[in-house]
């Protein structure tokens, strides 16, 4: 038996996803333009690795969109869980992108390490405020959805690196403008990388974990298995599997052994009803077996 439920929920919450993220693109293009033209006159790592990342946030955005697009396409012969895998496509890649733009700030301020280049600590210091007052609304903007969706969570992060970066920067103007410490500059650039490392690690580990199909993380599999096999009348539960097919859409297929007087629909909406109660699994696939049938199953495998 399938159960399918939530898909009205799960359309508003896609449609207010990609308002979010309409919206993040618009604030994140417009002040590209300043990050960059003030790297320029500031001579800053700190703001140009902010200005680099703000310009990956853009095309984060727009593959989050895309996936979104592609997410709403209807089921085909040949796709028939349709393109929903496409969100986590584009997390995994948001992810692997944060990882290599990281490793290359982190490479270009030990070079810069070695004999720091003076900086204008005035200008970055405007820029970047600038900066972190827009990558903050944006955070502020994304917040929601990105408990709800991997897509959602990889621009998070973005915005959220851009924000540190921002950060950042502001605090290496005002070493730079009152110590003159021209190093605070590639060193911060440094600590930014790393902090972005961190949440993309954990973003490309959930991408793949669903890609692999692994158990989603809220689902204890052996406490579930342990309540099927307590439901009277049912002797014993195989082939339990609970995948995720993208944020927030779970899946679940078992099959599970039972006496041949509970071989009824009562007996498969009791199953149904405990299976709703302890995840949240949107299609729901139950095969009920006699023992007999399981028997045969067994000599046949």
């Amino acid at each position: 038996m399938a159960e399918h439920c939530g898909h009205t929920h799960r359309g508003e919450m896609v449609a207010e996803n990609r308002r979010r993220l309409l919206l993040v693109l618009i604030f994140t293009s417009l002040y590209l333009c300043a990050e960059v033209i003030g790297g320029l006159l500031t001579n800053s790592l700190a703001l140009f690795s902010d200005a680099g990342h703000m310009l990956t946030d853009i095309g984060a955005l727009l593959l989050a969109l895309l996936a979104i697009w592609f997410g709403l396409r209807p089921p085909t012969p040949r796709k028939t869980f349709g393109y929903y895998r496409m969100e986590i496509l584009a997390a995994l890649v948001n992810g692997l992108v944060l990882l290599g733009l990281s490793a290359l700030i982190i490479i270009e301020s030990v070079m810069r390490l070695r004999h720091p280049p003076p900086v204008d600590g005035l200008g970055l210091l405007i820029v970047a405020s600038g900066g972190l007052v827009v990558n903050l609304a944006s955070a502020y903007v994304l917040h929601h959805g990105h408990a709800h969706s991997l897509n959602v969570r990889a621009a998070f992060y973005h915005v959220l690196g851009d924000a540190l970066g921002s950060l950042g920067a502001m605090t290496a103007g005002v070493l730079i403008i009152f110590l003159h410490w021209y190093a605070s500059d590639p060193i911060i650039a440094i600590v930014i990388a790393v902090l972005i490392i961190i949440g993309a690690y954990t973003l490309v580990r959930e991408s793949v974990d669903v890609l692999l199909e692994a158990t989603p993380a809220h689902v204890d599999i052996h406490a579930l298995r342990a309540a099927l096999l307590a439901v009277p009348g049912v002797t014993g539960v195989h082939d339990l599997h609970i995948w995720t097919i993208t944020s927030e859409m779970y899946a679940l297929s078992v099959h599970v052994v039972v006496h041949a007087e509970d071989f009824t629909v009562a007996k498969l909406e009791d199953i149904r009803l405990l299976l709703h109660e302890h995840c949240e699994i949107l299609h729901q696939t139950i095969q009920l077996e006699t023992d007999e049938l399981a028997a045969e199953e067994e000599i046949h495998l």
